[in-house]
C-alpha cells in the first residue's frame, strides 16, 4: 500500500484508494461494542458535515440511544467549511468534515485539534489505508492525526438514461464537451475543468500526465491550466448549469435539462435507488476519488459528545444505514454487508471491470495550487 505523500503521484492516486476499496468491499470485522460510559453523556454536538452524510434516522437513533442532541449543518464545499472556520475561528463547531487532500490548507491554521486514539472505540473498523491519511498527511507538527476518513467517493459521469447513452457505452469526460451535448451539460467549475484535462490527455491536447504534473509547481500549473482554461471557454456553450452543491445536481438532472454531467456518486445513485431515470459511472479516464473525513474543531466545547458520536459512526451497521441512504461509500470495513441489495447493485454498476483499480484520488493539494486554480475557475466562469 502506497500513500498519497509517497514520491510517485501516479502510482500513489490510484493505489489509495484502489486497495481501500477492495478491503471495504471484501473484508469484515467482528461486532463493535458500544461502551455505556461513553454513551451516557446527553447534551448536544454541532456538527458541521457534508449533506446527507448523517441521514436523520440515523441521528434520530443516536439521539434516541445517548440523549445526545446533534444539531446538523449541511456542508456544501469545502471552501465553505474553510471560510466558515477561518471566519468563526472554530467557535461553535464541534466536528467538521474536512476532504483529505486538503490537508496543506489546514496545517498552519490552528482550527483542529489532535484526536485521542483511546477514546475512539471502532478504530479498528477503519480501512487503515484511508486512516493512514491522517497519521501521515494531518498529523500537524507531530501531534498526532487531526483527521479520521469517514465517507469515500467520486467524481465521474452521469446521465439521463432516457435521453442520453454514453457512445461505446463507457462514459468520458469528454462527453460533457461533446458538441451533440450542447447547452445540456453541468459541472462543477474547477473540477469539471480538472476532467476537461484529463480527457484533453486522451486527445493529444496535453501529455499523459500533464494534469497531475500541475500540483508540482507553479511553472507548471500554469502551463496545463492555460490550456485547460482556452479548451473550456471555447466550448463554454456546453455547459447549462454550474453546480457546487448536492441538491442543485440532482435538480439539474431531473428539472433542468441537464441530461449529461460531472457529478459526485452520491446524488445520482441515491436518485437511481428511488427509480429516477438516472445513472452514475466511472469514465475510462478514471474516476476523481476523495475521501471525506471528520475533524475536532480546536474550540470544540462538547468533546465527550463528539468522541460519542464518532464511535457511533464508525459501527459497521450504523454505516451501512447511512451508505444505503446517501449513495456514497464508507470507510468502515464491513458497512456494506449491512446494505440493501439496492447500494450493491448500483455499486457494481458505477465501477465495472476495472474501474476500481482505475481511480484517481485527488493529491494533497497546497494552499498555492487552490489560489491559482481560483484565477482559471473564475476566468471561465466570467467569460
Amino acid at each position: 500500500m502506497k500513500n498519497l505523500d509517497e514520491v510517485k503521484p501516479e502510482q500513489s492516486r490510484r493505489n489509495l484508494l484502489k486497495t481501500g476499496t477492495a478491503a471495504g468491499v471484501a473484508a469484515s470485522i467482528g461486532p463493535w461494542i458500544v461502551s455505556p460510559a461513553v454513551l451516557a453523556s446527553s447534551g448536544e454536538i454541532n456538527c458541521t458535515i457534508w449533506t446527507d452524510y448523517i441521514p436523520a434516522h440515523v441521528i434520530d437513533d443516536f439521539t434516541n440511544e445517548t440523549g445526545i442532541k446533534v444539531n446538523y449543518t449541511g456542508l456544501g464545499s469545502n471552501e465553505e467549511l474553510l471560510q466558515q472556520m477561518k471566519a468563526s475561528e472554530g467557535v461553535g463547531v464541534d466536528l467538521c468534515s474536512p476532504t483529505n487532500n486538503r490537508s496543506g490548507q489546514w496545517s498552519t491554521l490552528d482550527l483542529l485539534q489532535p484526536f485521542d486514539y483511546a477514546r475512539i472505540s471502532g478504530l479498528e473498523n477503519l480501512n487503515p489505508a484511508m486512516l493512514q491519511v491522517g497519521n501521515s498527511e494531518w498529523n500537524f507538527r507531530s501531534k498526532g492525526s487531526h483527521w479520521l476518513p469517514f465517507v469515500w467517493g467520486t467524481e465521474g459521469i452521469a446521465w439521463r438514461t432516457d435521453l442520453f447513452s454514453p457512445p461505446g457505452g463507457i462514459p468520458s469526460y469528454g462527453n460533457i464537451w461533446d458538441e451533440a451535448n450542447a447547452g445540456k451539460a453541468m459541472i462543477r467549475p474547477h473540477s469539471g475543468m480538472l476532467g476537461a484535462g484529463l480527457y484533453m490527455e486522451t486527445t493529444g491536447e496535453l501529455a499523459p500526465g500533464d494534469v497531475w504534473k500541475a500540483y508540482t509547481d507553479e511553472t507548471e500549473m500554469r502551463r496545463v491550466w492555460d490550456k485547460i482554461t482556452r479548451f473550456c471557454i471555447e466550448r463554454k456553450s456546453q455547459i447549462k448549469i454550474f453546480w457546487n452543491d448536492t441538491e442543485t445536481q440532482k435538480n439539474g438532472l431531473l428539472n433542468d435539462g441537464v441530461i449529461v454531467g460531472q457529478t459526485w456518486g452520491g446524488p445520482v445513485l441515491s436518485m437511481k435507488s428511488r427509480g429516477e431515470p438516472v445513472t452514475y459511472q466511472a469514465p475510462k479516464e478514471g474516476a476523481m476519488a476523495w475521501v471525506d473525513g471528520l475533524a475536532l474543531s480546536a474550540a470544540a466545547e462538547n468533546i465527550e459528545q463528539s468522541y460519542a458520536l464518532i464511535n457511533y459512526l464508525f459501527e459497521a451497521s450504523v454505516a451501512g444505514k447511512s451508505i444505503e441512504t446517501h449513495g456514497y461509500n464508507s470507510a468502515v470495513l464491513g458497512a456494506h454487508q449491512h446494505t440493501n441489495p439496492v447500494y450493491m447493485k448500483n455499486f457494481k454498476e458505477a465501477y465495472p471491470g476495472d474501474a476500481l483499480a482505475n481511480l484517481n484520488p485527488w493529491p494533497a493539494e497546497p494552499q498555492w495550487y487552490a489560489d491559482i486554480r481560483s484565477e482559471y475557475k473564475d476566468r471561465f466562469v466570467k467569460a
